[in-house]
């Protein structure tokens, strides 16, 4: 507990809900919660204090998590800041090529809405090198896993895809 509450998070989200979700969880975990409802008041927060780790949403108004996250890469000492992508819209239209320029560029990780605590406080952890239970490490290895099958899914063709829904389909 005493090692979270050193570390603070930035979570940037449009939906109040959400940041309130997020930072409900992070705090009960001991961590520092900065809040942040689009990408301009993001980079006022950073100005203001450089957080340990940002959460960040992809579609926002006014500025979104993309062009926010571009807008970090610009100066030196903010693009060493981790990145955990957390957003509704990573199959869709709105976000889903946002997240691969991401996701290929930069924050590997992404949890897609909505989010379990447990994932979420796992995955924070690992990015930033924390001491974790081995719970954790298995929790935070499965977000990873997940991530890799939605990508290697989302690239497939369909007669790809077909072979794996048969696999998937006798192994149950």
């Amino acid at each position: 507990m005493a090692e979270n509450a050193k570390k603070t998070v930035l979570v940037v989200d449009d939906e109040a809900d959400v940041r309130n979700f997020l930072k409900a969880a992070l705090l009960e975990s001991g961590f520092n919660v900065i809040l942040a409802e689009d990408g301009n008041i993001a980079l006022e927060q950073v100005k203001k204090q450089i957080p340990d780790l940002i959460s960040l949403d992809l579609v926002m108004p006014k500025k979104s998590g993309a062009k926010f996250y571009r807008e970090l890469t610009k100066n030196k000492d903010w693009k060493k800041i981790p990145v955990i992508i957390v957003t509704g819209h990573a199959r869709d239209d709105l976000g889903k090529s946002d997240l691969k320029e991401l996701t290929m560029s930069g924050p590997g990780i992404y949890l897609e809405k909505p989010v379990k605590p447990t994932n979420y406080i796992a995955a924070i952890k690992k990015i930033l090198g924390m001491d974790t239970t081995e719970e954790e490490k298995e929790t935070a290895e499965m977000v990873e896993m997940q991530n890799s099958l939605k990508n290697i899914i989302d690239d497939a063709d369909p007669e790809m895809l077909k072979k794996l829904k048969e696999f998937m389909n006798k192994k149950k």
